[in-house]
């Protein structure tokens, strides 16, 4: 909730008159916020102890922490994999029937279908340890870090959808393109400024704003979306449709 889409979710959120709203980060943030527990995402204890505090019921959890793949391929993967699925799972008891989650994912992880097969013998890992165990044997796979990471929590969104509709509770993902945030340029670095300034061009040739995203998170959190569960959400001018239908110009591309 610090910067980013965090931050204009907060905004958003308060501004439509949220009666609460608790913040986990390891920044504190300074929107309008109701309470701060200082977490780290990478470290399951730190989840642990801000979910016990949390006292609930919990209406929305959006679970949006994640670092870029200028940090190291296992970091990346505890926080942007692990991290989230810990939040999830720990805070769902607390999640009253109708309630709902919404994740960052990204359109970084739209190629998750190449690997579905290793993702789900990832996903079937409950032990904290025997995950990281897998992600440490299978670097190639892995690579930096952020894109599987993101193709994790887009089929882990999907996975989970029929188990959290059961008790009452949709989980659904936002899946970005790039956004104009303090986080871009380290996409730039990890990713090139080549690559994220062509998908641009290819859309409407602009950048997403944080408030374009956090509208998205805020309508997977309410009643307006009350049948849709298990949807990764393309928040991205089109980029990935385009893709998918062979409409990209890849002659401009100058990597």
């Amino acid at each position: 909730a610090y910067s980013g889409v965090g931050a204009a979710t907060v905004e958003l959120l308060s501004s439509l008159g949220a009666a609460e709203i608790i913040a986990l980060d390891v920044k504190e943030p300074q929107g309008p916020i109701t309470r701060y527990i200082e977490t780290n995402m990478g470290d399951p204890a730190a989840i642990d102890a801000a979910a016990v505090s949390i006292d609930g019921p919990v209406d929305a959890l959006f679970n949006n922490a994640g670092i870029a793949a200028t940090n190291p391929a296992l970091d990346v993967m505890k926080v942007n994999y692990l991290g989230v699925r810990h939040l999830n799972e720990a805070l769902l008891p607390k999640i009253p029937e109708g309630g709902a989650i919404a994740i960052t994912a990204s359109i970084a992880g739209g190629q998750w279908p190449q690997r579905l097969t290793e993702i789900l013998e990832l996903l079937a890992l409950v032990n904290r340890e025997h995950a990281i165990s897998w992600i440490e044997g299978h670097p190639d796979l892995v690579g930096g870090g952020y894109d599987f990471s993101k193709e994790c929590l887009q089929v882990y969104t999907m996975l989970t959808s029929k188990a959290t509709m059961a008790s009452g509770v949709r989980i659904n993902s936002v899946c970005p393109g790039p956004i104009d945030t303090p986080l871009l340029p380290d996409f730039k670095k990890s990713m090139t400024e080549a690559l994220i300034n062509w998908q641009v061009e290819q859309t409407h040739g602009k950048l997403a704003t944080a408030e374009d995203v956090a509208t998205a998170v805020v309508f997977l959190g309410c009643d307006a979306s009350r049948f849709v569960n298990g949807v990764n959400l393309n928040v991205d001018a089109g980029f990935s449709a385009a893709l998918t239908t062979g409409q990209l110009d890849f002659s401009t591309l100058k990597l």
